[in-house]
């Protein structure tokens, strides 16, 4: 899927910011999808942090108390 490269915000600050909220509850949503996703077909922990982009530590404090 391709990344705009500019997007173009809306004037009114608080929808701006709306759209922020609405966009990391988004991201959380898809992440902690994908992360479950890997773990139950097998990934490491250190496998999803490679692939998020951050440390094992990082992911499996993030995510691993959805996994019990």
């Amino acid at each position: 899927m391709p990344v705009p490269t500019e997007i173009a915000a809306p004037d009114d600050p608080a929808e701006a910011l709306a759209a922020v909220v609405a966009l990391r509850r988004l991201a959380d949503r898809l992440e902690r999808a994908a992360v479950a996703r890997a773990i139950d077909e097998g990934w490491t922990w250190q496998q999803v942090a490679e692939a998020l982009g951050v440390t094992r530590q990082a992911v499996h404090k993030k995510h691993a108390h959805s996994r019990v």
